[in-house]
């Protein structure tokens, strides 16, 4: 099968297509061809060296956390999908390929309604928005601060923060993006120098949780957040923990998978594409992908 690899840490240019051996479905997992995999900040900084060996296995490393595709392999003891079913699902790496197996437990059945781009792209953000919003313990009436808010999670995060309720959500942005973030119903401010003075402007009294990935992002949020037990991040570091902000915790399933898809099926939560890349095209994708200023998620397609 073809497959986007990357056999040393480095640049985008790291990353090449290669052919690799097929796998094959063991028991209680499913194999399922590829049609698209989003394109993940948790990719990029594999491909940087920014998670041990532990976590991303020996070179050469697939990426690649969240796929959409259809089922042409089911493990004995799969009883809940079949072959030629259409999913989506996610994984830990490996999904940058034409096959990628998985557990049963890890794909849910993909809305006919849903493309297959926005389908590759669904599982992380959508699941992260989620789990991120729970650590918060965010309640009706309260308010939020989303930074990096155009992006992928942050995006998911306005939406799904707005459900539970929250009376004000404010997102972090690039002025390029302040339209889009007010249509999702989140009042945007701009990233940079003198951010908690534009935060408190919005929300004199502080804000009840906060979600964040970058330093500076993360030290506004500690600013103005009433409770530092509700700043949570999906990357840590040294610099980061300094910060006290705690580890993030939560566990993908299926279950929250498919409760982010019947949201989705209802028209009731939005997915905007920034780009879609061919495979062969990944080093585009990713040097896209870590440009920190895009809205929304970056695709690759592989079939």
């Amino acid at each position: 099968m073809r497959a986007v690899t990357f056999s040393t840490y480095g640049p985008p240019e790291v990353l090449k297509v290669v052919e690799l051996a097929e796998p094959t479905a063991g028991a209680g997992q499913v194999r399922v061809r590829v049609k698209a995999a989003g394109v993940m900040p948790f990719d990029v900084r594999a491909r940087e060296g920014g998670f041990p060996t532990a976590l991303t296995g020996d070179f050469p490393i697939v990426p690649g956390n969240e796929f959409a595709g259809v089922v042409d392999q089911v493990g004995e003891g799969v009883d809940t999908v079949a072959v030629g079913d259409a999913v989506l699902g996610f994984a830990t790496l490996r999904s940058y390929a034409e096959f990628v197996v998985v557990s049963a437990d890890q794909v849910v059945a993909k809305p006919s309604g849903m493309p297959w781009e926005v389908a590759g792209a669904f599982s992380g953000a959508a699941q992260g928005a989620h789990m991120a919003l729970e650590q918060m313990k965010v309640a009706p009436g309260e308010t939020v601060l989303v930074n990096g808010a155009a992006g992928g999670l942050g995006t998911m995060t306005v939406q799904l923060a707005a459900r539970r309720g929250a009376a004000l959500v404010i997102g972090t942005a690039h002025p390029d993006n302040h339209e889009y973030l007010r249509a999702l119903g989140a009042v945007p401010v701009a990233y940079g120098d003198g951010l908690v003075d534009r935060v408190r402007e919005v929300a004199p009294d502080g804000v009840d949780g906060s979600l964040g990935a970058a330093v500076d992002g993360l030290k506004a949020a500690v600013a103005v957040t009433k409770d530092i037990a509700r700043v949570v991040t999906m990357v840590h570091t040294e610099e980061i923990a300094a910060l006290g902000v705690h580890n993030w915790t939560g566990v993908r399933s299926a279950a929250r998978l498919t409760e982010m898809v019947d949201l989705y099926r209802r028209g009731l939560l939005h997915v905007h594409l920034r780009a879609v890349y061919p495979v062969d095209s990944a080093v585009e994708a990713h040097r896209d992908a870590g440009s920190g200023h895009g809205r929304g998620k970056v695709v690759l397609t592989l079939g």
